[in-house]
């Protein structure tokens, strides 16, 4: 996307087609429960299975002894995909300037099963090492897993590559010697690695937090297992969050336009290190109340603030981005960092489940607060103070 437009339309053109592409997470939660409980493919669907407990969508629940086409979750894309591929091959065109011999399009897409084939081979391989047994060895902890994972894969792709795929491979490898790659991946975790995780963590959050009435067993122990039959529908909430965070990735790159994208990501970063911290106490009080959906309207509010603030963020980073870099490189350091920023949908689900489980949730969102107050100062370094590298690109 960024090659096709110039410099000054850049936080526009890329908010407008990652916030579009974003929406995905919103269709999913509000689209697959309620495709599940209907025969979508008729006879060629499978039969349905019968749902054991409560579940939920946009509207309320659905109630356990529903039939339920769980295959549907997958089926139901095939709607989607089959015209998205069609207008993709009728309507989108390389640029020479950017891939001059991309060659015919079954040579093209040869050359990206290979590339992928060699990116899939060490993360099949790190996922075995990572996931307990009997599923994996459970030798490596995820802070391990994930950088391993990363460097292989680029040492395999690096290695593997031959021909002009190797010349071009090579070429792309050139962003890692620039320290801009580096700062700008700290920043695209804080904005789109912090969207897609609270994407996935928010509905855990509200089943552990809210689902269950936390009440002292006879020795004062607190006990979270007692099903709390005022809990809130999940699936009538979880799309909210994503929704307003697709929604404001196009705003935040307009205003980046106009005004510069770094001093948009300053703003929103201290936006969401003091709304982390509040999110973590409201979780701490949930988490030791009786009556936990007492609190569940401001945690849905400030969670909804960090979902605004990091799709205002996701707009920033992706101008400030496509500024820094020419167009040779923009487009491999969008790629880059995006790939980065996407284990968020892995960490902040396994980082919160696991203070859940010690007990103490509100400090997984602490611990986010910390990690956002740093890059406060490293945008600031880079980007803001008055000798910076590059000012408010």
């Amino acid at each position: 996307i960024s090659t096709f437009f110039p410099k000054r339309l850049q936080g526009t053109a890329l908010g407008l087609n990652a916030g579009l592409g974003n929406f995905g997470v919103t269709t999913m939660q509000i689209v697959i429960p309620v495709v599940m409980t209907l025969p979508l493919l008729g006879a060629f669907g499978g039969e349905p299975m019968t749902l054991v407990k409560d579940s939920g969508w946009l509207f309320g629940k659905i109630a356990a002894g529903t039939p339920t086409w769980i295959q549907n979750a997958g089926f139901a894309w095939v709607f989607s995909l089959v015209p998205l591929g069609a207008l993709c091959w009728f309507g989108m065109n390389n640029l020479k300037t950017v891939s001059p011999n991309s060659g015919s399009p079954i040579v093209a897409f040869a050359k990206i099963t290979y590339l992928y084939t060699l990116a899939f081979v060490p993360t099949i391989f790190m996922l075995w090492l990572y996931l307990p047994k009997p599923t994996g060895l459970g030798l490596l902890n995820m802070w391990v897993a994930i950088p391993l994972d990363i460097l292989m894969a680029l040492a395999v792709m690096r290695l593997a590559a031959f021909g002009e795929m190797k010349e071009g491979v090579k070429k792309q490898f050139a962003i890692f010697k620039d320290k801009h790659t580096w700062s700008l991946t700290a920043l695209y975790i804080v904005t789109f690695g912090s969207f897609i995780g609270f994407s996935m963590a928010l509905p855990l959050s509200m089943k552990v937090i809210f689902g269950v009435s936390h009440v002292p067993d006879a020795n004062g122990v607190m006990q979270h297992t007692l099903n709390n039959p005022n809990a809130p529908t999940i699936l009538a909430y979880a799309w909210i969050g994503p929704f307003v965070g697709a929604a404001t990735r196009p705003i935040g790159g307009w205003i980046s336009d106009k005004v510069g994208g770094s001093i948009v990501t300053q703003v929103i970063t201290a936006v969401m290190a003091l709304a982390a911290v509040a999110v973590g106490y409201v979780m701490m009080l949930a988490y030791g109340s009786a009556t936990p959906e007492q609190y569940f309207p401001m945690f849905l509010g400030l969670f909804l603030v960090l979902f605004f603030a990091s799709g205002i963020g996701n707009g920033s980073t992706f101008r400030t981005i496509g500024v820094i870099f020419d167009r040779t490189q923009a487009g491999p350091v969008l790629g880059w960092t995006s790939a980065v920023a996407a284990y968020g949908a892995f960490i902040a689900p396994v980082l919160i489940g696991q203070y859940i489980k010690a007990g103490a949730p509100q400090l997984a969102f602490y611990g986010f607060a910390v990690f956002y107050a740093l890059c406060l100062v490293l945008n600031w370094w880079f980007y803001l103070r008055g000798n910076a590298y590059v000012k408010n690109p």
